[in-house]
Order: C-alpha cells, then structure tokens, then sequence
C-alpha cells in the first residue's frame, strides 16, 4: 500500500484583506453595478411607453409616481447610471485598442466619473428648463 500524499500548504489567493482598493476597481465595479441598474431602470421606460400608449389616465398615473420626491430620485439616478455606464464603456472601448492602461488609466476612470456626474447635471438643466 501506498503511503498517502502529504498534504502541501500552498499560500491563499489574495483577497480583499491584502488589496488596497484602487480607483479604478471601484470603477469596475461602480460600472457592472449601473449595468444592474440600468437593467431594472428598464422596467420604468416600459412602465412610460407602455403609459404613453394605453390611455391619459395610465399616462396621469405614471406622470404622478415619477413627478413625486422619489420618482425624480429614481429618474436622477436612472440618467446617471446611464451616462456613467456609457462613458465607462467608452473607457472600455479605448482599452480594447490597448490605450489607456498607463499612468492615465487612473485620468479616464475619474474623468468617467466626472463626465458622468457634469452631463447628469446638464442633461436635468436643459430638461426642467424645457419642462417649463
């Protein structure tokens, strides 16, 4: 009979506890969460084309719920979860040229960050100015 092999401790794969988080993980992961998001956020755009198609009243009530405090929050996020996920993708995009993976890889996660934030902002300025 054959001896059993020892048993070799080999050393863990690094987690969490050994990596600092970098700005850019967290924009990794901020974008797969705003795909999530985006995903969900889904069912509102159906809810209003679907509001839009059936009678005013459906529209009214649909009108009501997003024009509330919460819906406008949720609206708010829902556009800069849009604009963020999309600029991140662009991000992306650059990367798959093989660009962007030196010292400016840190430059285009935050200008991801603050594109996102500044076009969210302009894009609710021009629409409550349109609104009237």
């Amino acid at each position: 009979m054959a001896d059993s092999p020892q048993r070799i401790d080999r050393p863990l794969s690094p987690h969490l506890q050994i990596y600092r988080p970098l700005f850019t993980m967290m924009m990794s992961i901020v974008h797969r969460i705003t795909g999530v998001g985006l995903y969900f956020g889904m069912a509102i755009l159906v809810w209003w084309l679907l509001a839009a198609a059936t009678s005013p009243s459906a529209y009214a009530t649909f009108a009501a719920v997003a024009g509330s405090p919460i819906g406008l929050l949720i609206l708010f996020g829902f556009t800069w979860a849009l604009l963020h996920h999309a600029l991140g993708g662009i991000r992306h995009f650059i990367w798959d040229f093989i660009h962007g993976f030196g010292p400016e890889r840190v430059l285009l996660a935050k200008a991801t960050l603050a594109g996102s934030v500044v076009l969210t902002v302009v894009v609710w300025i021009i629409g409550l100015a349109l609104k009237g």
